[in-house]
Formats: structure tokens, C-alpha cells, sequence
């Protein structure tokens, strides 16, 4: 499908036509260049591999140098691969933000924030213990019991535990195109998307 790299800038709210007030993400959406084209028949699969954001010639290893020159282009930070492109395009093309439509619907694709070591409450969204009885006060948010003594004498896998929380591909779908500024190659997108201010994003058409 057809797509585009990007890089989150952060979140604002427009008014729509009818005045309602539209929290949206915004993203930096490219311009892509296309560094590899992928055919069915030299690779099983059809596919385009778009590259973003310049990168330092000094900090590139010499065989991306070689395989971004092939496509007559300056070294890139982010490389990303996608299936089965709605149109053809060439080795060096260049894409960007007028591969959407306003009022498209897209998946996007980023890593959500790393919250660190959490437990059941944050991670899980248990409801804690609550009252204070019976001489218990420092439960509250303690998972509970996790799992029977005799029979199966052990901890079934997939028990919801505190442990690390975040870090994880996240891809959220059917996200409005709300407003687009080629200019600035700019994606206004429907509300949240996953990841960190400054992190990179997939978007899919």
C-alpha cells in the first residue's frame, strides 16, 4: 500500500467546517526519495523502500553510501520498506505530502514512549485494593493473588504483572486526514499517534 515517512512534531486543534474543535497530531510527512524497487520477479515481492531526513556523510557506513548513490541521492537517517505500492515509481523519485488527500483515512505506524519498570495499576489498568481493613493499609496497589497453590502449582504463562511498560510497535488505524500543508509537507492528523515528540512514523494510505 501506499505511504510515506515522517517525523511527529507534536499535537494542536483545528475548527472544522461545522466549528468543532479537532485535536490533531502534526507531522512532517517527507519528501521521501525511493532508494529500492523490489519486483515479483528478481525478489518474490513487490515493493518500494523510502528513505527520510539527511543524515551526516561521516557518520554513514560505506555500503549505505553506495546504495544511497544508486539512487543519486544524499545519505538518510530512516529507511523504510512498503508492500505492494498503490503506483509505479523509479529508482531516485521523489515523494511527498500530495500522495494524500484531505480527508483520507491512514494508519500510522510509531514506537510508543518507554514508561519504564510499571506496575499492574499503570500497566494493566487494575483497580487496586482500595479500603484499608482488616489491618491492611499498604496494598492498595498490589496485584493480588497470581495463581492457585495445589493445582497447577505454578504461574500460567501470560499472567498480567508489573514489568516494562511501552517501547512497542504501535499502529493505530483509520486516522482522518484532517488538513494538509505542501508547502512545509505537513499531515494535520486526526487525533494521537504513538511516539515521542521528534520520533519517526510510518504513514499508510
Amino acid at each position: 500500500m501506499s505511504g510515506l515517512i515522517g517525523k511527529k512534531i507534536g499535537m494542536t486543534s483545528i475548527y472544522s467546517a461545522d466549528g468543532k474543535n479537532v485535536a490533531c497530531t502534526v507531522i512532517h510527512a517527507g519528501p521521501c526519495v525511493v532508494t529500492q524497487v523490489k519486483t515479483k520477479d528478481s525478489d518474490g515481492y513487490s515493493s518500494l523502500q523510502l528513505a527520510f531526513d539527511e543524515k551526516k556523510e561521516k557518520r554513514t557506513t560505506s555500503a549505505l553510501k553506495g546504495h544511497f548513490a544508486k539512487a543519486k541521492t544524499t545519505p538518510k537517517r530512516k529507511v523504510a520498506e512498503f508492500r505492494d505500492f498503490a503506483t509505479e515509481h523509479n529508482l531516485g523519485d521523489v515523494l511527498d505530502v500530495s500522495l494524500f488527500v484531505e480527508g483520507d483515512f491512514v494508519d500510522v505506524i510509531g514506537t510508543s514512549k518507554g514508561k519504564g519498570f510499571q506496575g499492574v495499576v499503570k500497566r494493566h489498568g487494575f483497580g487496586g485494593v482500595g479500603k484499608q481493613t482488616h489491618g491492611q493499609h499498604d496494598r492498595q496497589r498490589a496485584p493480588g493473588s497470581i495463581g492457585a497453590s495445589s493445582f497447577p502449582s505454578r504461574v500460567l504463562k501470560g499472567m498480567r504483572m508489573a514489568g516494562r511498560m511501552g517501547g512497542d510497535r504501535v499502529k493505530l488505524q483509520n486516522l482522518k486526514v484532517v488538513k494538509i500543508v505542501p508547502e512545509q509537507n505537513l499531515l494535520l492528523i486526526s487525533g494521537a499517534v504513538p511516539g515521542a515528540k521528534g520520533s519517526y512514523v510510518l504513514i499508510e494510505k
